[in-house]
């Protein structure tokens, strides 16, 4: 990697109708005490009302960029593209309505040196659309394939990847509504690159009624799609990972 760019961490922030949080999110990321970082933005909406709104906030910003898709391609492509944008040796990433504390990547960066590995999470706080704490998820000491196939317990914006040649060529989000992540993280443990885990907190995850991730049947959906399509899995099989890993998901909301 270009001596330019180690340290560097892209922040990818795709952004789709949530206008009422961006700025406190955007922001979380902007004034973060790490300072070698570029924020990388895809407006990725046909609706283009909101555009200038997101220009005002970052105009005069060093190292924020902002690309639009002509259309809407989905979270997942979304991502992709400033992944492809990005110059950064980690990749880091954020939600437009989720929020960092504002030494999160300085403490994980280190985290991630002195243990010297490419991927990890942290702890996080579930808030709602008010930004009330309403949950808290810790992270797990250390996650591999065969924990993630049961159970995802990695917040995606808690997340920072180390860009390295060894999992370049794997770093792509599928185009799915949902689960997206999910399967970007078991593509990655597949190939023996485990998820370690910083267990402070560190993020908060707005959860919202009418958002997709809350959507069950999509979840459902999405959710066979990873074991049928991306695993392969057979059809039994994938029904019975499905409502092993929707037990998961309910004993954690409890």
């Amino acid at each position: 990697m270009d001596l330019m760019n180690k340290d560097l961490v892209s922040i990818i922030l795709p952004y789709y109708k949530k206008k009422d949080y961006f700025l406190e999110s955007f922001n979380s990321a902007y004034n973060q005490t790490y300072k070698k970082k570029e924020i990388i933005i895809v407006y990725d909406d046909d609706d283009l009302s909101d555009l200038n709104f997101i220009k005002k906030i970052i105009r005069n910003k060093k190292n924020v960029y902002l690309h639009l898709n002509k259309k809407k391609h989905g979270v997942g492509p979304a991502r992709n593209i400033a992944i492809n944008k990005s110059r950064g040796e980690f990749l880091a990433f954020i939600d437009s309505d989720d929020v960092w504390q504002k030494h999160k990547l300085k403490k994980q960066i280190k985290f991630m040196n002195s243990k010297k590995i490419n991927a990890s999470f942290t702890s996080y706080s579930v808030i709602n659309n008010s930004g009330k704490v309403i949950d808290f998820r810790p992270a797990k000491k250390k996650i591999t394939y065969e924990d993630l196939i049961f159970s995802c317990d990695i917040g995606l914006s808690t997340v920072v990847l180390r860009k390295n040649k060894k999992i370049k060529k794997i770093i792509k989000f599928p185009d799915l509504k949902t689960k997206e992540d999910y399967v970007l993280w078991i593509n990655l443990s597949k190939k023996k690159i485990d998820f370690f885990g910083l267990k402070k907190n560190l993020s908060k995850w707005r959860k919202l009624k009418d958002s997709l991730s809350s959507n069950l049947l999509q979840k459902l959906i999405d959710g066979f799609r990873v074991y049928h399509i991306y695993l392969k899995f057979n059809f039994l099989k994938s029904i019975l990972y499905l409502f092993l890993l929707s037990i998961n998901y309910l004993k954690k909301s409890i």
